[in-house]
């Protein structure tokens, strides 16, 4: 994450994206993201895969919006921008309540499903989440045929209680299981929701827990979908990118 409010980093920069995110010789990360000013919102959150590609990162957006605060740039509540437009989010303790983007459409493919929660997401429910091998399974569904030319991300789904799930994700762009995806969850959490009628689910994922609440229309549509977790700071550093 990198306060840009000076445009000291150049965005059309992919090669060094794809550096400063790769796990041996960079940093390490599975996106980077910048924060930068905006005429109209508290703030805009600029996202990159690390392939340099760009999309909604929901876990992306409250760790931006946790940092943000950190900066002074909001209190409580804000409003900021994102390539899918604007979106709220609210600051409870170390909470983060981030308004997801509303989704009108849930394709079934066979026993599996596919929607947009800010980037597409493919869904399979599994017995056991821990014995599919995320990495071989996600990749060949994420480059098939249905999803040309850009691809899907995919998350395997086990149930594992009343209103409670276990996410496992592979990532486009990271092109690699990830340890949480948040509009990964979101997709898990609102088909889960639509099988068992509810509107809220608890969600584990290898990263942590989350919850996202919705409202339905008892067919397809979602709306009011919030993605809630914890957004907790590991270390700040320079780095020289001359």
């Amino acid at each position: 994450m990198i306060d840009n409010r000076d445009q000291i980093f150049d965005p059309e920069d992919k090669d060094l994206i794809s550096s400063l995110c790769h796990r041996r010789f960079g940093i390490g990360s599975d996106g980077l993201i910048l924060i930068r000013e905006h005429e109209s919102y508290d703030f805009e959150m600029i996202y990159f895969n690390p392939d340099g590609s760009q999309s909604l990162c929901g876990n992306g957006s409250r760790c931006a919006v946790m940092f943000s605060y950190s900066l002074g740039l909001i209190r409580q509540s804000t409003t900021f921008f994102t390539i899918e437009g604007p979106l709220r989010a609210e600051i409870r303790d170390q909470t983060v309540h981030l308004s997801m983007p509303d989704v009108q459409k849930v394709t079934q493919f066979g026993d599996d499903f596919f929607l947009d929660t800010g980037s597409p997401h493919y869904v399979r429910f599994v017995p056991e989440a821990d014995k599919v091998d995320v990495f071989y399974t996600g990749k060949e569904i994420r480059y098939s045929q249905p999803f040309q030319p850009d691809g899907t991300n995919v998350n395997f789904v086990q149930k594992t209680g009343n209103g409670e799930i276990y996410v496992r994700t592979y990532e486009r762009g990271v092109e690699e299981e990830t340890l949480s995806c948040g509009t990964g969850v979101t997709a898990a959490a609102l088909v889960f929701g639509l099988r068992e009628n509810l509107k809220q689910v608890d969600i584990r994922t290898r990263g942590g827990n989350l919850k996202v609440g919705f409202e339905s229309n008892g067919e397809v549509g979602y709306a009011s979908i919030f993605l809630i977790g914890p957004a907790e700071k590991v270390f700040s550093g320079q780095i020289s990118i001359d």
